[in-house]
């Protein structure tokens, strides 16, 4: 304990509360890990449905799968932007490509969630990975600034492209949004064509950034069973398809994440667990 009648003693105890905690976490041996408050946290087990269940999107699968296993082994990868549709799949497939990845070398690459509240903490975070002999996907889910902030979509396109402060060649960023611009744009009746287009130049701008760019829309019908089907299945659950489809109408959507509630009805209805 220090001596609080020493000046030196009490400036170094209020340097010491106001500095930024240090980070004591071991990069090197979880799957995942989540980055809030300058602090990573590791996550010990990584839940994700298995590839094979995440149907309608085959091609952006192939392009997440691909991309993430490059980047595990430390070559060449993009950052990614997976922007649409609610419940498509878009961070299950970001979870599911990573522990795909990790079969085999589980230390090869490691999953960090970043909470978007938690943007500016972002160049600690790269300073800390850019040491750690591993590599990253920085995950940022459900991404969206307001047309007032102009200073995160201006941050994130420093990271992602020659700023300074951007992110270490063994991190790539993974970004969900449901807009492709991420940025809202909402036009007025006194929006002139010159300022529409400067605008929307203005908030592509950002989504262009990543190399990888990943549109994901509400599924089909036929799309809809087949994902009921394909959770369904390995439980031994029997459903009908006009009970599946209403329960769809209900919820008002058709989507992975629609046929996973569905199933976890069917589940309850049976008195059983997933």
């Amino acid at each position: 304990m220090t001596d609080q009648g020493d000046p030196l003693a009490r400036i170094a105890d209020a340097l010491e509360r106001i500095a930024p905690p240090r980070d004591r976490t071991n990069w090197l041996t979880s799957p995942a890990y989540a980055w809030d408050a300058q602090r990573g946290r590791a996550i010990d087990c990584l839940e994700a449905p298995a590839l094979g269940t995440l149907l309608a999107v085959d091609a952006q699968k192939e392009a997440v799968v691909t991309n993430i296993a490059r980047l595990a082994k430390g070559h060449a990868a993009h950052d990614m932007l997976l922007w649409g549709a609610r419940g498509m799949g878009k961070s299950a497939l970001l979870r599911a490509s990573i522990i795909s990845a990790q079969q085999g070398n589980a230390g090869a690459i490691a999953l960090v969630q970043v909470a978007s509240d938690a943007l500016g903490d972002l160049p600690d975070l790269f300073r800390i990975l850019a040491k750690q002999k591993r590599n990253f996907l920085v995950y940022i889910d459900d991404l969206g600034f307001s047309p007032q902030d102009t200073n995160g979509p201006r941050q994130l396109r420093s990271w992602l492209e020659g700023g300074v402060e951007a992110r270490p060649d063994n991190v790539r960023l993974a970004v969900t949004s449901n807009r492709r611009s991420i940025v809202p744009r909402e036009a007025s009746e006194q929006d002139g064509a010159l300022i529409l287009r400067d605008a929307l130049d203005d908030a592509l701008a950002l989504s262009d950034r990543f190399g990888i760019s990943l549109g994901f829309h509400n599924c089909s019908q036929d799309d809809y069973l087949a994902i009921v089907a394909a959770y369904a299945k390995p439980a031994s659950l029997q459903f009908e398809e006009a009970d599946a489809l209403e329960w769809a109408k209900r919820r008002g959507a058709r989507s992975g994440r629609t046929a996973w509630q569905y199933v976890t009805e069917l589940a309850g209805r049976a008195g059983r667990k997933l």
